[in-house]
Formats: structure tokens, sequence, C-alpha cells
């Protein structure tokens, strides 16, 4: 009894099991809740505790808003009355103002991906918090080259834990040159609206989530930890506007498994025609008169009162 109230307290799972809160809201396995998969145990426990502290504000409060839109999430809305989606957040419509940049963009990538053919660029993006092992990351270069695809690829100067050998990765971008092209940072907004990107390799942070919802994107989810888990699943199974990656029984994402799930995203034209339809959706949503656009309009309303 002693134990079953510490991992309730700590926020553990006691059972096994994938779950479904309502009819439309994507299943979870229990492993995967949001304040667990970070490695530490005082993190997780830590992260629950807020997680319990964020619940009992936000009742308090009169409205919270959030970037997201009701055809995203229509299942959840219901159960939290006092939430109002202003999203997808964006610069403006045609994406010509800067955003707040967490690190130094590159923004020789725009001309370059002016450079590419419709439809062909394979983007990858981890988000500013997952590190990959030497063996993941190396696999992850080399399924990139297996794909013979172009392809833009973030990688932030400590993407890796561990020793990665400076010169193996020199020599596999002096190779993969004439195809792919890898940068510290981008403008990931303009970079997923550019017309040459085919599919978006992402974690599955949220920000980036409704991002590449934004832009019509079809995604191949590789999620690191914490909500990514439960975004793949929105990704995969209620808008099922992408696919997911599969690690191996030692938990590595082969760079076959790389090449074979990219080729299936981007072949996939049913994907594809729900990843625009919910652009569309999107795009209705902060259209004058459209459900985001009029929650802001409330927001305001209540500032000024």
């Amino acid at each position: 009894m002693l134990l079953r109230a510490h991992a309730l307290a700590a926020g553990l799972p006691e059972r096994d099991e994938t779950f479904q809160l309502a009819p439309g809201m994507p299943p979870l396995h229990t492993s995967e809740l949001p304040w667990i998969n970070f490695g530490a145990a005082e993190w997780e426990t830590g992260l629950f505790e807020v997680s319990r502290e964020t619940e009992r504000l936000s009742a308090l409060a009169e409205v919270v808003v959030c970037n997201s839109f009701p055809e995203v999430e229509a299942a959840a809305f219901p159960f939290l009355p006092n939430v109002l989606p202003v999203g997808p957040l964006t610069s403006d419509r045609e994406l010509r103002k800067p955003v707040g940049q967490l690190l130094p963009e590159d923004t020789r990538c725009l001309p370059w991906l002016d450079a590419q053919p419709d439809g062909s660029v394979v983007y990858v993006a981890f988000g500013s918090s997952t590190f990959f092992d030497p063996r993941q990351f190396r696999e992850l270069a080399e399924g990139l080259e297996l794909t013979g695809r172009p392809f833009l690829w973030v990688v932030r100067t400590d993407f890796t834990t561990g020793d990665l050998s400076k010169a193996w990765f020199d020599e596999f971008k002096a190779r993969v040159a004439g195809t792919g092209m890898v940068v510290s940072w981008c403008p990931q907004q303009k970079v997923l609206a550019h017309r040459a990107v085919a599919c978006f390799v992402s974690h599955c942070g949220w920000n980036s989530t409704v991002e590449g919802v934004r832009s019509g994107v079809p995604f191949l989810c590789w999620p690191y930890f914490s909500d990514q888990f439960l975004d793949r699943s929105y990704v995969t199974d209620v808008w099922r506007t992408g696919l997911a990656v599969s690690p191996d029984a030692d938990g590595i994402v082969t760079k076959e498994e790389l090449k074979s799930k990219v080729e299936k995203v981007v072949g996939d034209s049913e994907i594809r025609e729900r990843a625009r339809l919910l652009r569309d959706a999107a795009g209705r949503a902060i259209d004058q008169g459209g459900d985001s656009y009029e929650n802001i309009r409330k927001f305001v309303d209540l500032l000024r009162q």
C-alpha cells in the first residue's frame, strides 16, 4: 500500500497499458506520460508536480490562452472550458516579419531551398533539447544520405552526447554536399512553408508540430521525451498526417528504417491531402472571423476590462 501511495504521489503508472481519455483523442501508453521519459526519477517527480500545480493554477484563471485551434484538438477542448485556442501563432500570414530566435539562424538555407525542386526536400530538426548519442547520430546521418533525396538538417553544436568523430562528420558533410545541407539553426517557419519541403522529420515538440500543421507538411515523427509522444499520436492516429519511426531492439532508429519511412511518408498522397486540409483549417482559424481570430479579440477585450 505504501509503494502504491508513493507511485501515485510521484505520478508513476500502476499498469503497463495504452489508454484513451475520450473518443477523438489520441491513445497514449502509460510509459509515455508527459512527465516520464526524462531519464532521472527526480526530474520525473518534479515535472509531475509542475503538471499538478499548472492544473491547479489554470483552474483559478479566468482564461488560459494556448497555441492551438479547434480542429486539431476538437475532442479535448470540451473538457477545457476556460481555454482559448489562439493559434497557430506565426509572425504574420506571409511570414515576412521576424520571430524570436533561440539561436543565430543560418539563412543560407533559404536560397538553397529555392534551388530545389518542389516537394523534394526532407527537412530534419529536433528542437532545442533533443540529444543523440554518437551511434544514433551516425545512423541518422547515413539514413538521410541513403534516401537519395535533398535534405536540410539542423544540427545544434550540442546535438550529440559522447564522442562523435569530427573527422567523420566533416567527411560526411563533404560527401553529401551536392545533396544535403547542414545548418546549426534556421528560420523554421519559413522553411516549413517553402514549396520545396516534402516532409518534416521532427521530435514533435508542440510548437514545431503546430508550425508543420500550419504549413501542411507531412510528418515523420521521432519523439524524444515529455509531450512529444502525445503529439506524435495526434499526428499518426488522429490527424493521420504522418508516420512514426520504429526503434530496433536496442532502441536505435536504423538508417534503413529512416529511409523506408521517409519513402512511405513522401509517397503517400492521402497523407499529403490530409495535411493540406489541416493547413486550410489552420488558415481559416486565424482569418478574420475564424475561431482563433475571435478568441484573440475576446482575450484583448478581457485585458481592457
